[in-house]
């Protein structure tokens, strides 16, 4: 009896030296606590920030985690204050001011803290290379467009950056291309089988309209490599522009031709005995020997290229009249 309650005595003094060691451990983390000294979360150095900035932020900050700029293993990977500097006033609010002060950059189109170049500069200092060497001057700097408004750094899926949903990003400031695409006939933009930088360079290119390639021409021919050619006798609008009869973003024509065929042709071959007018009637005299003019009617008013089938250019004998 005794010897049991010699243990009893041992397990309680034990435990009392437990409690006084927790409370002891816990006092120091307490204080730490207290003065905002947490570990990091995310990033090298960000528990200042996340102090105050956690999962109920709206949007979610923390998901910043989940992309390339959260990689920790990167010794190339930014910090908070990397792209948002270092923000004292922000993170220690001054005691006369009403309002906490914003952060040093601020990245939203239209703000009074960070103009529209500060905020693409702090995303050059990292991005500079390679397709965002003709940034500068380019149409989207000249119209005072930033790095933000087409990028959602902090989302695990930059949209932009997602074939399938790259246009809708696009098409918040280019309406006429987004009614465009609607069209009867159109590039499969809205399939996501291709995107708005298959053939524009959104960071700026030596060429016109921001294309990928130099000329029109030599970024339709990425995909429409049978129409490059070389032919013998070459159509000289075809090889010209491809612009000149195609609307690349849409249009109501079969084709997305800029209007509708043997109009669009007539618009530049108008030559005598070969008429550029829908005849129609009896009372019309023949056209040549055994054909009338309602029969001609049925024949013109079809498209040109069922007989001159070859409008890109062709290698038929029969010279530059683009025959099968």
């Amino acid at each position: 009896m005794k010897q049991l309650k010699l243990t009893a005595a041992v397990l309680a003094g034990l435990a009392l030296a437990f409690v006084a060691f927790a409370a002891r451990a816990q006092a120091p983390a307490e204080k730490e606590a207290a003065a905002g000294k947490r570990g990091d979360l995310v990033l090298r150095g960000d528990a200042k920030c996340t102090r105050c900035h956690d999962e109920e932020d709206s949007p979610q900050v923390l998901q910043i985690g989940k992309t390339r700029h959260g990689v920790n293993a990167d010794q190339r990977t930014p910090t908070c204050v990397s792209c948002h500097g270092e923000s004292d006033r922000h993170i220690n609010k001054p005691a006369d001011a009403k309002e906490r002060p914003k952060p040093d950059r601020i990245f939203k189109r239209n703000n009074d803290v960070t103009p529209p170049e500060a905020q693409s500069e702090a995303c050059l200092g990292c991005h500079e290379a390679s397709a965002r060497i003709h940034w500068q001057g380019s149409a989207h700097d000249r119209g005072r467009v930033t790095c933000a408004n087409c990028h959602t750094v902090h989302a695990p899926r930059d949209q932009v950056l997602v074939k399938e949903t790259q246009a809708g990003v696009c098409f918040t400031c280019h309406k006429e291309q987004r009614a465009a695409i609607f069209r009867f006939s159109s590039h499969p933009l809205k399939s996501g089988w291709m995107a708005c930088s298959d053939c524009h360079a959104p960071h700026g290119s030596v060429a016109e309209h921001n294309l990928v390639r130099n000329t029109v021409n030599e970024t339709c021919y990425q995909c429409h490599a049978d129409k490059r050619g070389p032919f013998l006798w070459e159509h000289p609008p075809a090889r010209e522009d491809c612009t000149l009869c195609h609307n690349p973003h849409g249009s109501n024509v079969p084709q997305m031709l800029q209007a509708r065929p043997p109009y669009l042709c007539q618009q530049c071959h108008v030559a005598p005995f070969h008429p550029s007018t829908n005849y129609s009637g009896t009372n019309l005299p023949p056209i040549r020997p055994g054909v009338t003019a309602p029969g001609f009617d049925k024949m013109l008013g079809q498209q040109c290229m069922n007989c001159h089938s070859k409008v890109h250019g062709s290698n038929h004998p029969s010279g530059a009249r683009f025959t099968r």
